[in-house]
């Protein structure tokens, strides 16, 4: 059975780090997109950056482009999203998700094509 776990969230202040997790169990992730997403309040759920193992491509969303990193150890199927330089504006509910590779890591990125996905945790940065 496909179970992704995320852990990692917490409080932060503006400029300090933060580093999740998301262990993905029951899939082998070859051919696999893995994705991570959030959603803040009253805003649609936005790609932060996803990362297709067997091509070996990384699409980071601009607005995280280099504060965020996406890093994975496959040997215990497990990807992580460390994030630095944290902002008030990336105070939002964290996701992972998974799905095929069926069209350009970009494009399943920013239109949000998966349909596995984790339970959310909290990232808040406030001042």
């Amino acid at each position: 059975q496909l179970q992704l776990v995320v852990s990692g969230g917490g409080e932060v202040h503006p400029g300090e780090s933060l580093r999740l997790s998301c262990g993905v169990s029951g899939l082998d992730l070859d051919g696999y997109v893995i994705g991570w997403f959030r959603q803040a309040p009253m805003k649609a759920r936005e790609g932060v950056v996803c990362i297709d193992k067997t091509a070996g491509l990384t699409y980071y969303g601009d607005s995280v482009k280099g504060r965020f990193t996406i890093s994975r150890d496959y040997t215990k199927n497990t990807v992580y999203l460390q994030m630095n330089s944290l902002k008030v504006e990336d105070t939002a509910i964290y996701y992972c998700a998974v799905h095929p590779n069926i069209t350009t890591i970009q494009a399943m990125c920013v239109q949000v094509i998966f349909d596995y996905w984790s339970q959310g945790t909290r990232v808040a940065v406030s001042p």
